[in-house]
């Protein structure tokens, strides 16, 4: 799923399929509402609040993306979430989506995002 951070109270208008239908990997576009420096972690990562909209409303995510993002470079960024993986206790945090990326050659997670503007919710296939 496609999603992007989003200040807190703002509307994002979304399209969805429901990731419980058993068609679809439950990808889907959404907006980041904030993002958090996650202490204790062992590798750089952040507390991600991501609003997937009325339908699926709002998850956490533990995203190992602090070597290349700030939290304000991740906020209103479109990302890409996979919504109907079973939730995964991560140290101290629950993290109840799959936040998409690609490392680079050093290691670091650059995340998966559409290149355009596309509705949150829409599916990734």
């Amino acid at each position: 799923m496609s999603s992007s951070l989003a200040p807190s109270g703002a509307a994002n208008p979304l399209i969805f399929d429901d990731p419980d239908d058993g068609g679809d990997e439950g990808s889907q576009p959404d907006e980041e509402a904030s993002a958090e420096v996650y202490e204790g972690a062992r590798k750089p990562s952040y507390k991600l609040r991501i609003d997937f909209g009325p339908g699926i409303g709002e998850k956490k995510s533990v995203g190992q993306v602090a070597a290349l993002y700030t939290p304000e470079d991740l906020v209103g960024r479109q990302v890409a979430a996979v919504v109907n993986f079973p939730k995964r206790q991560i140290g101290k945090a629950l993290s109840e989506v799959l936040t998409l990326g690609f490392a680079d050659e050093e290691g670091r997670v650059t995340l998966f995002s559409p290149d355009k503007a596309v509705p949150n919710g829409s599916r990734l296939f």
